[in-house]
């Protein structure tokens, strides 16, 4: 009794054993895809230019005893205006201290500087004010001008996840894949070029056609003269007097 009871449980523990066997090679054997790579190859997916809103803004400093622009400063500000038109998608804030040394000639300036912007295409509704108390003391407080714009920017670069030479921790590091900050600062770089984010999407539309020298063009096709514009420097070119 005792003989058989020992066999059961010997058999069983073999069954067991075979069983658990079966499940882990059942387990290396799968059909689905393994992925061994989390970072993409492209580095325009790695690093993509992404189009959404930005602040542009310009700081112009004030002394206590002047109040009002000096001619590079009024050029600032004049060029805040240009590219508001232009650009711009919200107000232009202008941020003046109060309660400072410069205080006053800080509110004189700020008058100058509505009037400049206002000269330069930014309606008065468009002009916020908005006074703030210095935090430092012992910094001159400036006076600040940003407005909101669609800008295109990528990154940021620097990002160092994995070692770039060999690694325990990288077991792909012995097939070349490119390091993660690669092609980074480029893109970077080729988002601050572009003027306008939107051909980013889409293209422009076409502008009219210079019809006066199309004209001119046609005019002389029908009479059978030359289309090109002669030029008076074209026989000094030549470099042979083959075909006179």
């Amino acid at each position: 009794m005792t003989k058989m009871t020992a066999d059961r449980r010997r058999g069983l523990g073999i069954a067991l054993a075979l069983t658990g066997l079966s499940v882990m090679l059942g387990a290396c054997n799968t059909t689905g895809e393994i992925v061994t790579q989390t970072v993409p190859t492209d580095y325009r997916q790695r690093h993509p230019i992404a189009v959404q809103e930005a602040k542009k803004s310009i700081v112009i400093f004030v002394g206590k005893a002047r109040g009002g622009l000096s001619d590079a400063q009024h050029t600032d500000v004049a060029g805040i205006a240009r590219e508001w038109v232009r650009e711009g998608t919200g107000s232009v804030v202008v941020d003046v201290p109060v309660d400072a040394s410069n205080a006053r000639a800080a509110a004189a300036t700020y008058q100058e500087i509505r009037s400049v912007l206002a000269s330069g295409g930014v309606p008065s509704r468009a002009i916020v004010k908005h006074p703030y108390r210095p935090e430092d003391p012992g910094l001159l407080p400036t006076i600040r001008l940003s407005y909101s714009r669609i800008a295109a920017v990528a990154g940021p670069c620097g990002l160092w996840p994995e070692d770039v030479g060999p690694s325990i921790l990288d077991p792909g590091y012995n097939e070349n894949r490119p390091y993660f900050n690669l092609g980074c600062a480029s893109q970077r770089n080729l988002a601050a070029m572009i003027d306008n984010p939107a051909d980013l999407e889409q293209p422009r539309a076409e502008t009219p056609v210079y019809t006066a020298r199309r004209d001119i063009a046609f005019d002389r096709y029908r009479k059978g003269s030359p289309v090109g514009t002669p030029s008076p420097d074209a026989e000094k070119a030549k470099l042979s007097e083959t075909g006179k």
